[in-house]
């Protein structure tokens, strides 16, 4: 379980730094990260950093399409979770 939850949390946080990248991106008026590798980011169970990035950020904010497949992606996150999570709790 412990190096589950260490890569979890390091695909969130390279998702949240991968957000970051291209909202600073934006602000210089430089060339964007593509939207689809930033939902290929969000896919590994990183749903909570994208969100976190989403709003403490700002960023893609105004974009509902973008909010809807970010939305999806947390829901089949949770749901594989939600299906997953006898599998971890049984002594192996």
């Amino acid at each position: 379980m412990p190096i589950l939850g260490s890569c979890l949390l390091f695909f969130n946080l390279l998702c949240f730094l991968l957000f970051a990248w291209d909202k600073r991106k934006a602000q210089r008026d430089q060339r964007r990260i593509a939207e689809k590798t930033l939902h290929l980011a969000t896919l590994p169970g990183a749903a909570p950093g994208a969100w976190a990035a989403m709003l403490l950020l700002r960023h893609k904010n105004r974009k509902a399409a973008f909010w809807g497949v970010t939305l999806v992606l947390t829901l089949l996150q949770g749901a594989v979770l939600y299906f997953a999570w006898p599998y971890f709790q049984a002594p192996f």
